[in-house]
């Protein structure tokens, strides 16, 4: 582990740097030479898509289409080190509580399937047809089918995604809370009533043509740090970038890529942001509506000289219906108003939009600093309004790019992973599978959460995730999955939410997507969809890290096959002897997939139908909508600010929760974030050198964070050290999920129910190690 110490990063995204990371993380997991010939075939057409981030794969035939990140995913799958039942004959379930999250994954690979003794406080072994006839024995016993919730995380496979919303609808139950739920679901929300989908527009050819890239809320330099080549190809053909972020993030600023001999040689970079704007958290609003009144003000000028629009009036007048309104309310805006909020001059915001401006093909992208907010749903709609003034909708080199995670997350919600299932889905699986599906909208994440505490969730099954540190109000979280009376946990290795667990437990360990997945008809692949809506085969080339692992389709099967074989139509043994039987059945039920089996052969795969991309909108009007929306003055930062607006002594500051470099979602690879020079710890929290001198503090003083909130709970993460940083005065920034226990149950996004986890109001206080207690004087 590296030394303990805060040490401003000179270099820059990628280069040397994310080179020797990735010797360091084969190392690690004792894979040096195994490791290196895994990532020969990842992302390849014979090989395997990488198990991180969802960015697509532009050249298939390339040797090195992985990044840094990418590779600690790999290593941490393909790692020589094993978690079997050695480890918890061991540990007591106490003990291994105890341990850090970085510890417990660190363990390796799990073997076994596993179940909680709870008289020894221990998982012990268990066989597989056991594990499933106990959990059927659960499911079958509950009075009610919506007492049980069915969690999906992102990395699921298109073919286990779909068996999955197939047996949890037979069994009765539209419980599907998953891990969009609580990052792209605003997305979603957004675009559905705008443009008529849920998905971004553009494919990476896009970016080839693209005049101007503007990324809002994105960090792409550890979160997807492929999408780096694309910037810097575009830097380097002249195309603007410009960038709205509270913090200065290098893979924002410059990168090295260390594919490229001569940069590497010579120590030299690319430029990524020709702009770079740090707007106070959840400033984008007004910032993106600011640049709307630009746009607007200099067009009404333009025409009243008697020149030409600077909109796209033909496609306004064909495409669209909204846009008087919408302009009516920009020209009577505030720029003061807009300054205030947006945390941006009036100068800067009209230089952004003149960008826009001067450019004739527009690519908006957007992140987790977009969604995970009170007003994401109207931000995102603002977005959309604000390309469709200049027609950058259905338009070569232009569009939307929502930047999804995890590496299916899209896919999921294309095969049925939703709570709030679409009457022509269920439809259509009544037809296909021959049962009537459950009607009646599930729960959420956030909603799942609530629906245990109140006693109503009985059972707990997550096909992967780490549902214990993903979500937020941590400690209430705990309390939900305790008071279950069975959770199962499909993983490949152990995690927070194995040692959180209900009265009964049960770990069942799956195949990778590195690993071969050998079935009754041989070795099989299964398939995923990026942000961009190309779905491809993968195909794993190790052997399993245990010969007792099962694939996801394997598992789900036989769960089905236990639970309610005797009552359904679905022959699930059958479907999973060969994969391609699985995606005949999702051919049958979703239209776009025609010829599945024979499409995804193609190397590269093939692109769903993006009906916006097309220009045809599948709203309720037929036509693309303008969304009017006033500035949002009542956030739970206002009301928190008003609040202690007569005590001049307290400052509420703007908590965003981000990831360091050395994760992904909630696995820790390691303790160094490197780009922003925090190395061997993680309890840091980020704030300007001014309002630490405000608070009569100094950097490197350890404070606790506390939430102002209005439900009587305290929310408080204690011992975090103050590193001063380039971010605006008001706002600070750490990592989760240390920082999740500090986020709302209540507090989620209005039209999607999302977690506002990048816009926490908190105060901070200096932290007071207890007092040392004497034992003999106390006994004395």
């Amino acid at each position: 582990m590296s030394e303990q110490k805060i040490e401003f990063y000179k270099g820059p995204a990628g280069g040397w740097g994310a080179l020797r990371s990735v010797t360091n993380a084969l190392l690690r997991q004792d894979i040096p030479v195994k490791g290196a010939k895994t990532l020969l075939s990842a992302n390849q057409p014979d090989g395997f898509d990488c198990p991180g981030c969802a960015w697509p794969d532009r050249n298939h035939a390339s040797t090195f289409e992985f990044c840094e990140n990418g590779v600690k995913a790999v290593a941490a799958e393909a790692t020589a080190r094993r978690a079997g039942p050695e480890l918890f004959a061991k540990h007591t379930v106490a003990e291994l509580a105890a341990q850090s999250d970085f510890w417990l994954e660190d363990q390796g690979r799990l073997t076994h399937p596993m179940a909680y003794d709870a008289a020894s406080d221990k998982y012990l072994p268990i066989e597989w047809d056991d594990a499933f006839a106990r959990i059927a024995q659960h499911l079958n016993a509950l009075p009610d089918p919506n007492q049980a919730i069915f969690y999906t995380s992102g990395r699921a496979s298109n073919e286990a995604a779909f068996l999955y919303q197939l047996f949890v609808r037979e069994y009765g139950t539209n419980n599907f809370p998953d891990c969009s739920n609580m990052c792209h679901e605003p997305s979603g929300s957004g675009m559905r009533p705008q443009l008529g989908v849920g998905k971004g527009t553009v494919t990476l050819d896009d970016f080839e043509k693209a005049d101007a890239i503007f990324i809002f809320g994105q960090n792409p330099g550890t979160n997807h740090p492929r999408m780096l080549g694309e910037l810097r190809a575009a830097s380097k053909r002249g195309a603007r970038i410009v960038s709205f972020n509270p913090l200065r993030e290098r893979g924002l600023e410059r990168f090295a890529d260390p594919q490229d001999k001569l940069e590497m040689a010579t120590l030299g970079s690319t430029p990524i942001s020709t702009h770079y704007f740090q707007l106070r958290v959840g400033g984008d609003f007004a910032a993106v509506k600011g640049m709307m009144k630009h746009v607007i003000e200099c067009d009404d000028a333009a025409v009243a000289r008697g020149e030409a629009s600077l909109l796209d009036r033909d496609f306004i007048a064909t495409h669209t219906t909204g846009f008087e309104a919408l302009a009516d309310d920009l020209r009577a805006e505030s720029w003061p108003l807009l300054v205030q909020e947006s945390g941006l001059s009036e100068a800067q915001i009209r230089a952004a939009a003149d960008v826009y401006l001067g450019a004739k093909r527009v690519i908006a992208c957007w992140g987790m600093g977009i969604t995970q907010h009170q007003h994401s749903v109207a931000t995102i709609q603002m977005i959309g309004n604000w390309l469709m003034l200049g027609g950058h909708m259905g338009r070569e080199g232009a569009g939307a790019c929502p930047v999804r995670g995890h590496s299916n997350v899209q896919g999921d919600r294309t095969m049925g992973i939703w709570e709030k299932p679409p009457a022509a889905l269920l439809d259509r699986l009544q037809q296909v599978f021959g049962f009537e599906p459950p009607r009646r909208n599930g729960v959420d994440t956030v909603e799942a959460i609530q629906h245990m505490l109140d006693g109503k969730g009985k059972v707990f099954f997550a096909l992967g995730g780490n549902f214990a540190a993903a979500t937020p109000d941590t400690y209430q979280t705990w309390k939900a999955l305790q008071q279950c009376d069975l959770t199962v946990h499909v993983t490949t290795k152990l995690n927070r939410s194995h040692v959180i667990h209900g009265r009964e437990a049960i770990i069942l360990p799956c195949l990778g997507r590195t690993e071969i997945d050998m079935q009754a008809n041989g070795p099989q692949g299964v398939t995923v969809e990026d942000s961009m809506s190309m779905v491809h085969i993968s195909m794993g080339i190790n052997p399993p890290a245990s010969e007792h692992l099962l694939s996801e389709p394997a598992i789900v099967a036989r769960l089905a096959a236990a639970t309610i074989g005797a009552r359904s139509k679905t022959p699930w043994l059958w479907l999973v002897e060969d994969y391609a039987r699985i995606r005949d059945k999702i051919e049958a039920v979703f239209d776009d997939f025609k010829d599945f089996n024979a499409r995804v052969a193609h190397p590269g795969g093939f692109r769903l139908r993006n009906t916006a991309s097309e220009r045809v909108w599948n709203t309720a009007s037929k036509k693309a909508v303008f969304f009017t929306h006033a500035v949002p003055l009542d956030t739970h930062a206002h009301r928190a600010r008003a609040r202690f607006a007569s005590q001049k002594d307290t400052v509420v500051f703007t908590l965003l929760t981000t990831r360091s470099h050395d994760q992904y979602n909630t696995t820790i690879y390691g303790m160094d974030d490197r780009y922003r020079g925090v190395f061997g710890q993680r309890r840091v929290v980020f704030i300007h050198a001014d309002d630490i001198r405000q608070l009569g503090m100094k950097d490197g003083d350890w404070v606790d964070i506390q939430t102002v909130w209005s439900d009587g709970q305290e929310r408080r993460a204690d011992r975090f050290k103050l590193v001063a940083y380039d971010i605006p005065r008001g706002n600070l920034a750490a990592y989760y999920p240390e920082t999740n226990p500090l986020v709302p149950l209540s507090s989620v996004a209005e039209n999607a129910g999302t977690p506002t986890s990048k816009s926490i109001p908190v105060v901070l206080s200096l932290h007071v190690a207890p007092v040392a207690v004497d034992a003999d004087a106390v006994a004395a």
